[in-house]
Order: C-alpha cells, then sequence, then structure tokens
C-alpha cells in the first residue's frame, strides 16, 4: 500500500485561500496575522494534517533547518541573554542554531561561509557589523539580519537596541539633576552603534538649549578607554559635572579614574552608562545605565530571519527596542559647592 505523501505548506495555503508567506507568519509569528485568516489556517492545517516539522522540511526543500550567527567577541556580556533569545525562537520554529566565533577578525567570518556552501546554513544573524564576504568565492549569501551593531552598507534587516532615544533618557536625566557640563565619553567612527549613542547625547543637550556644555571624547569601548579619557579632561583643566558613557565598561573606567583622584561619585561628578550588563549593579557606586531588552532583541531578530527563509520581507529595514533606564547610585545631584 502506498504511503500517503506529507500535506506541504502549499496545501495548506490553497484551503486557507492565503499565501505560502500567511501560513509561515500564522505559524511562526501568529500575533502579526488577523485572528479570522489565523484561525482559516488553522483549520486548513488540521484538515491536511501539515506538520512544520523541520527536518522533514530541510529534506523536501533541500535546505538546511540550522541558523548560524557569527559573533566578534562571544565573552560580550551582552552575546549570552540576545543568544537565548535567538535560540528559542529558533526552536520554536523548528531550526537549530550554529556559532561562528571570529574572535574579531574578519577573515574567520569568511571561513564560515563553507557552512553555506555545503547547504549547512539557512540564514545568517550577524553581531559583526559587516558581512563576511571572500572577493574569490561566487558563494550567493543566504537571508540574513543585523543584530547589535547596524552594518554601512545597508540592505540587511537591523535589529537593536534605539541607542539615540536610551542616550537621550541619560541626557534628560542628568539634566533633571541640575546638570548643565555633561561629558559624553565614547563617541566611534568605528561603532555605528556608539555613535548613534552619541548623537541622541547631542539631541538631549540641543533639546534643552544646552549645546554650549556639551563635550566629546572618542574612546573604544573599554574600561582604559574611560580611564584614559578622564586623563585627558584634566590635562585639559575643562571637566564636566557627569560623565555620560558610551557603555558600562567606559563608565567604570571612568569611576576608577575619578575614585583613583580622591573624587567621589555622585557627590562630586556623575557618572552613567549604558547597556547594563552583570557587573553594572556591583561598581562602587552602583551605575546607572540603560538596559538593553537582549533577549527581546534576539527574538525578535530569528522571526525576522526565519520569515526571510520563507519568502517574506521584513516590514521595516530596522526594528529598534527602547532601552530601560536603570537608577541606581552614581548619579546626583549636581555639586554646588565645588572642592576643585
Amino acid at each position: 500500500m502506498k504511503k500517503p505523501t506529507p500535506a506541504t505548506i502549499e496545501d495548506v495555503a490553497r484551503l486557507a485561500e492565503v499565501s505560502i508567506a500567511t501560513v509561515s507568519r500564522a505559524i511562526h509569528m501568529p500575533e502579526k496575522v488577523a485572528v479570522s485568516t489565523r484561525q482559516k489556517v488553522d483549520r486548513a492545517i488540521a484538515v491536511t494534517g501539515y506538520t512544520a516539522n523541520a527536518m522533514a522540511r530541510s529534506l523536501r526543500l533541500g535546505r538546511s533547518n540550522m541558523i548560524l550567527a557569527i559573533a566578534p567577541d562571544i565573552g560580550d556580556p551582552n552575546f549570552a541573554p540576545i543568544l537565548i533569545g535567538l535560540e528559542n525562537e529558533a526552536r520554536a520554529g523548528g531550526y537549530g542554531l550554529l556559532i561562528g566565533h571570529t574572535q574579531g577578525d574578519p577573515l574567520r567570518g569568511v571561513e564560515y561561509l563553507k557552512f553555506l556552501n555545503s547547504n549547512q546554513a539557512a540564514g545568517m544573524i550577524l553581531f559583526t557589523g559587516y558581512v563576511p564576504l571572500d572577493p574569490a568565492s561566487q558563494t550567493r549569501l543566504p537571508p540574513m539580519v543585523a543584530v547589535g551593531e547596524p552594518l554601512a552598507q545597508g540592505g540587511i534587516p537591523f535589529v537593536g537596541t534605539d541607542d539615540r532615544g536610551g542616550a537621550r533618557k541619560m541626557v534628560e536625566l542628568l539634566i533633571a539633576q541640575g546638570h548643565r557640563r555633561i561629558a559624553f565619553i565614547g563617541d566611534s567612527r568605528e561603532r555605528l552603534s556608539h555613535h548613534r549613542r552619541r548623537i541622541g547625547f547631542d539631541e538631549g543637550l540641543a533639546a534643552a538649549g544646552l549645546r554650549d556644555g556639551q563635550q566629546v571624547l572618542d574612546s573604544d569601548g573599554t574600561l582604559e578607554g574611560g580611564r584614559a579619557a578622564v586623563e585627558r579632561l584634566f590635562l585639559r583643566d575643562d571637566l564636566p559635572t557627569a560623565f555620560a558613557c558610551v557603555n558600562d565598561q567606559t563608565a567604570a573606567g571612568v569611576i576608577l579614574s575619578l575614585t583613583a583622584r580622591g573624587y567621589r561619585i555622585p557627590e562630586d561628578f556623575s557618572v552613567t552608562g549604558f547597556d547594563d550588563i552583570p557587573q553594572a549593579g556591583f561598581l562602587s557606586p552602583a551605575l546607572t545605565t540603560a538596559r538593553q531588552p537582549r533577549t527581546a532583541i534576539g527574538q525578535a531578530a530569528m522571526a525576522i530571519l526565519l520569515g526571510l527563509v520563507e519568502g517574506e520581507a521584513p516590514e521595516q529595514a530596522e526594528t529598534l527596542l527602547m532601552p530601560d533606564l536603570i537608577l541606581r547610585d552614581s548619579v546626583g545631584a549636581r555639586p554646588v559647592n565645588r572642592r576643585f
């Protein structure tokens, strides 16, 4: 007796009288589908017996059921929570996740293209800020989504934090505490996400009419970069009353440099960070910062990528999630009687 042919997504779409993309959306992102349409798809799935089984789909379409995530630094405190969101969403869609660690070396990223050449990956999540390309290869790149760091060349959907909005929140907090001379530590032309935070800083000051109080110093986003930036300000003898730092590592360096000179935080200076890495709450004083919604970023990025894999175009080029303001002990009122 001949085995019945398994139902396909095309069968479901035909019976429900909707497109294949709509069926995929109803399965993977039901919240984005009208209730009536979702009910039609559910009924068609029940009638046909269709199962969105990843392995069966992989064999049928000659396509892998794995997603490749390429990251420059898996030790980055922001990476693990985003990875959880990515994996949860991938599993819900019937996919697995591969991790490619470049260790900051673009050539390692190119090496991971072998997964694409052998059809071992259906799509890519890029944390690198660039697309790994081998000029000598004719590899056709799969669907891709950038996470955390936008791609300068554009054309690839991006999911991340609203860096500008988060930085504006920080500036507004400092201004509300009476600060008028605020230094931004960590501007970067190499890290687009960091530069966007600098833009948000500018916008916050401009909205309050305080552009004259602006001080901006470049930094590499490290603890040492924050410490060195403070030393440069002391050499200029042109000190702010508050520091808005591009990330928590930079803020930690600023705090270390100031306390080493005998200053108190927040009595003499206020300091803010960005990201809310696990160590932020254990600094002395505990750091006021902006918490990235990392797990939600991972989930949103994977949902968009799985839609691309199924032939569905994203609704927008960028999906930005607003960070939460985490108030701790490193921000206080502007000092009235300064000791210096």
